[in-house]
């Protein structure tokens, strides 16, 4: 594991919280809103193309998905984007999450351009999101929360994008 994994890993162990599974106890849902609305903004200004969105999800840990449309992008593959209401806690990947391994894997079969992977990380770091690699939200949570039994594989990915 290298030393910005564990950094990751760190965090997301500091954002379980046991009492508080689908969104955090100080969850502002008007500056996620916001956050999520200028991250929208930026992607169809940074790819010149109408992105789609799914806000607000009811009883889930994930906050909303922004799309990037595939003939927008250089691989001719959409790119998805989730935000989790924790954290600013944020998941990029080709196509849909789990179709690649995580970003890598999608870069090495041509299907995620390196430049367009770079602008949509760039513009959720410059919005305040913490970019999660895919591969980490895949391993097996190891925190304190309970979570619940429709999660067949507790994973980090379920407990800061799953529905509840």
């Amino acid at each position: 594991m290298t030393e910005s994994e564990a950094d990751l890993l760190a965090l997301l162990r500091e954002l379980d919280d046991p009492e508080w599974l689908e969104w955090p106890p100080h969850y502002d849902r008007g500056a996620t809103a916001a956050r999520f609305g200028g991250l929208l903004a930026r992607l169809e200004g940074d790819f010149s193309a109408r992105c789609t969105d799914e806000q607000d999800t009811q009883d889930s840990s994930e906050y909303g998905r922004v799309v990037v449309p595939a003939d927008a992008t250089v691989c001719g593959t959409r790119i998805v984007v989730c935000v989790s209401k924790f954290g600013s806690l944020a998941l990029v990947c080709a196509d849909n999450p789990g179709a690649f391994l995580g970003t890598e894997e999608a870069q090495a079969e041509g299907e995620l351009d390196g430049a367009d992977l770079a602008k949509v990380n760039r513009a959720l770091v410059e919005l305040g999101c913490v970019v999660v690699a895919e591969e980490l939200l895949e391993s097996d949570y190891d925190g304190p929360s309970r979570l619940p039994s429709h999660v067949q594989r507790p994973t980090w990915w379920a407990r800061f994008f799953g529905f509840f």
